[in-house]
């Protein structure tokens, strides 16, 4: 173990390996600390999970996708197998099983309590994800006194989930994703929807993230967005799952899924439901729509032919009827994340929000630290893997400098 180092990596997964990769193409000194194992944060989803990405959107420094399957997607088992390799290739300095539990800037540098001693470190490089503290409503504790409770990050299977009936709460691509699922192993799933925009997973013969890749969708900056809360924003509903495929609303619905709307809490042993679903329906229709068009767009600047875009059902989906408690055999909780920074003793670190307060990644708050892979850092692309390698670069010529 490292006592003494210049540059200290926290957090081995995609952020932390394109820090070190650049890092060790600087020749400059450094060492990885990861909690658990390389790439662990994806080993921890669960069974069943693919990424929504193509495989040919992998764009890490050094590290591009070669494979045979690039229209593909990731599941866990080959995303951490890919990282594990990506680290091989060039020898990442990564210390496994080795979790920092504060960090604390003093003398010009900065000490980490870690779980195997103290280390000093001049610069230290935070690359821990995109969000680290999963959300849990507030009724949750009230669903528990009644029910299992399963919170995303737990969730496995559908054989882990006891029961017949469940409730799914969410409206993004996890919650979706575990709904149609459960309701594909035989499960009578009623999701509690959030608001979430839909996207066709293909136009023509392309991925759509292909489309959105040339539209410039993924080049956005925070100031291009209508405020700072697109943090907290869900992803359009997609999958890669089964090859990949449509994954809305109205497609859980068509497979017999059972909507109803947000869910705002639990009184007197029964559920409250926001009378909102047609509400949310149409917002994610009309994200669908907006993001088909810019396959048009795209076309038509480049000469290509237009493709015939997808259609959607102007038909509204109907609620389904509240159940009751004791109706339910299982809830899953699936309502996103959000940032945790808190083991950084660092005065006025993070903003209202809890994120850091940075420029491209860089601490205004205290010299020689950074961030890597958190959302929206430079661009909508920086915590993605087709994207974090671009803003590794960026970032370590800055620290070189």
């Amino acid at each position: 173990m490292f006592t003494d180092v210049n540059v200290l990596v926290i957090g081995a997964g995609q952020a932390g390996l394109a820090a070190s990769h650049e890092l060790t193409d600087a020749s400059i000194e450094h060492v990885v600390l990861e909690r658990d194992r390389v790439g662990s944060a994806w080993a921890h989803r669960w069974d069943s999970f693919c990424l929504v990405t193509p495989n040919h959107t992998t764009l890490l420094p050094g590290g591009a996708y070669q494979g045979d399957e690039p229209d593909g997607f990731f599941s866990r088992e080959q995303m951490v197998a890919f990282l594990g390799d990506y680290a091989a290739s060039f020898g990442a300095p990564v210390e496994e099983g080795v979790e920092v539990e504060s960090l604390t800037a003093s003398d010009g540098g900065f000490t980490a309590t870690t779980s195997s001693g103290v280390l000093r470190a001049r610069r230290v490089v935070v690359c821990t994800g995109a969000y680290q503290r999963e959300l849990l409503p507030p009724f949750t504790s009230e669903l528990q006194r009644t029910l299992p409770v399963v919170g995303s990050t737990l969730y496995r299977s559908p054989e882990a989930v006891p029961g017949n009936r469940v409730l799914v709460v969410g409206g993004g691509q996890t919650a979706c994703q575990i709904a149609d699922e459960l309701q594909r192993a035989g499960r009578e799933v009623t999701l509690a929807a959030g608001r979430a925009p839909a996207m066709p997973r293909r136009i023509g013969e392309r991925d759509i993230f292909d489309w959105l890749w040339d539209a410039g969708f993924f080049e956005q900056t925070l100031a291009d967005m209508p405020g700072p809360m697109v943090r907290f924003a869900a992803n359009p509903t997609v999958t890669g799952a089964h090859g990949g495929r449509d994954l809305s609303l109205r497609t859980l619905q068509a497979d017999g899924v059972q909507l109803m709307g947000r869910l705002q809490g639990v009184e007197d042993g029964r559920l409250v439901v926001a009378d909102d679903l047609s509400e949310t329906v149409a917002g994610a229709d009309d994200m669908f729509r907006q993001i088909s068009g810019l396959a048009t767009r795209v076309a038509e600047e480049r000469g290509w032919s237009v493709p015939d875009l997808p259609t959607l059902s102007s038909e509204p989906l109907t609620a389904a009827p509240t159940p009751s408690l004791n109706e339910l055999d299982a809830v899953i909780i699936a309502c996103g994340y959000r940032p945790d920074y808190g083991w950084i003793d660092v005065s006025h670190l993070v903003d209202v929000m809890g994120f850091p307060m940075h420029r491209d990644g860089v601490s205004v708050r205290v010299d020689g630290l950074y961030f890597l892979g958190m959302p929206w850092m430079r661009t909508r692309k920086s915590p993605l893997l087709m994207g974090v390698g671009v803003d590794a670069e960026h970032l370590v010529r800055q620290l070189a400098a």
